[in-house]
């Protein structure tokens, strides 16, 4: 019981953790490696990423389209930012992608919008990168990084699905509640 309310204590104290800091310099990523690696190193846009792949393997006729309609958005959504083009609450949005996306994979059949659903959130997403990658060589790694996120994010989808239908659903409540932590 001790550990339990200390759990609970620890968690109500902790500050939350934001991804993406602006373009206060303090977070400005140079290069294409520091791109390609930044995808994966935030749990909002690993968790999005992947599920985008996860969601998109149990699509055999257009398996491709949803993470490329992802990735020409979350491009689009950071050439945006970088011209000046301010999005309004970028964090609240990628939070709510994650609520999307585990609802998404949630569903006992895919959605046939869901594509495009995800496809506005990755504006959104591409936004919060626009203002913090410091050049195009980085914002051409953190497109690669997030095209091989979704790759994997397929591959697992396959997997999940060829050893229980179940498993996409249980990751989808997952990266849901990933997302609820993050508006938290």
């Amino acid at each position: 019981m001790k550990k339990n309310t200390l759990l609970i204590a620890l968690t109500l104290c902790a500050a939350p953790a934001f991804a993406h800091v602006g373009a206060d310099g303090a977070a400005h990523h140079h290069g294409f490696t520091d791109g390609l690696i930044h995808p994966f190193t935030g749990i909002d846009h690993l968790a999005a990423m992947l599920a985008v792949g996860i969601w998109s393997a149990g699509s055999v006729q257009r398996r491709w389209a949803a993470p490329l309609m992802f990735v020409a958005m979350l491009l689009a959504g950071a050439l945006l930012a970088r011209a000046g083009v301010a999005f309004p609450a970028v964090e609240t949005m990628i939070a709510g992608s994650l609520l999307a996306a585990g609802a998404l994979l949630l569903a006992p059949r895919q959605l046939p919008l869901g594509g495009l659903v995800m496809g506005g959130f990755a504006l959104f997403h591409g936004a919060a990168h626009g203002v913090e990658l410091a050049g195009y060589a980085a914002l051409a790694g953190m497109v690669a990084g997030t095209a091989a996120l979704h790759v994997l994010g397929i591959g697992l989808g396959l997997q999940m699905r060829r050893y229980a239908d179940w498993l996409p659903r249980v990751a989808g409540a997952a990266i849901a509640l990933i997302g609820l932590g993050l508006l938290a």
